[in-house]
């Protein structure tokens, strides 16, 4: 089940996992396992590929990340096709996401000896590209009436769903509001007008995509595989750049 209507949907490159996570979503339908069980099961899978990464395994660190991809596609899926919508599941996704990439950062900062200032810069380069890629495929969503669990802006927490208890949703916000607030109001204050402005095209959604944590993911997997470890930090902090790019297209041929 699409995130958004069929007529609106884009070539999501940080979704390739989407097919295979639909069909594990599919298989746990009528079984007891929950969304969160789900998501639990892919902050496992990354803190192994972690393990990997500080032992210089590249080719299980690359089927660890994809698994993790995955699984994250999966949890809310899962929870779509069992009529469970969480907002503890999307804010538990959420924090455990970012924690496990400054763990993934910083473990290869380990084994390259870099320099962990521009470790902690890419880290922050990363999550702001996350942040400008949740951000438009949030609008987007809102528009066309997709999924609606996230919130363009996240500001009050909300009101506990059918099967989840209001102190968990609580605690779980304040947690997403300290550790995203800050890339949420700089992405906020270079592009406040996108929610107003013109339909974002696919064409943009798709390059956008790129910022997707499955496709950043995607990439060091496969640059560790190659042998290209010392160039990870670097590229990511360099690409970072790309997210005045591609605002500045929203916001000046698209307003």
């Amino acid at each position: 089940m699409s995130k958004l209507p069929k007529e609106h949907q884009f070539i999501d490159l940080s979704d390739y996992g989407r097919p295979v996570a639909i069909a594990i979503a599919r298989s746990l339908k009528n079984t007891s396992v929950t969304p969160v069980q789900v998501t639990l099961a892919f902050i496992v899978s990354g803190l192994v590929a972690i393990a990997c990464i500080l032992h210089y395994m590249p080719w299980a660190v690359l089927f660890f990340l994809v698994l993790k991809s995955i699984l994250d596609a999966a949890d809310g899926e899962l929870a779509r096709v069992k009529n469970m919508p969480s907002h503890t599941g999307r804010y538990l996704d959420s924090v455990s996401d970012i924690v496990l990439n400054l763990l993934i950062l910083l473990s290869i900062y380990s084994i390259t000896e870099g320099s962990p200032i521009y470790t902690l810069l890419a880290f922050f380069g990363v999550q702001l590209q996350g942040t400008l890629y949740n951000y438009y495929y949030v609008i987007l969503r809102n528009k066309y009436h997709g999924d609606t669990t996230s919130r363009i802006f996240e500001i009050d927490a909300p009101t506990a769903l059918q099967g989840e208890k209001q102190s968990h949703v609580n605690v779980l916000f304040a947690l997403y509001r300290l550790f995203y607030g800050i890339f949420d109001r700089i992405i906020y204050f270079l592009d406040p007008g996108a929610a107003e402005g013109k339909s974002l095209p696919k064409w943009l959604m798709t390059a956008v995509s790129t910022f997707g944590l499955g496709f950043q993911l995607l990439f060091i997997g496969v640059m560790l595989v190659a042998g290209l470890q010392d160039y990870i930090i670097p590229f990511l902090l360099g690409y970072t750049g790309m997210v005045f790019v591609f605002i500045g297209i929203r916001r000046f041929f698209l307003n």
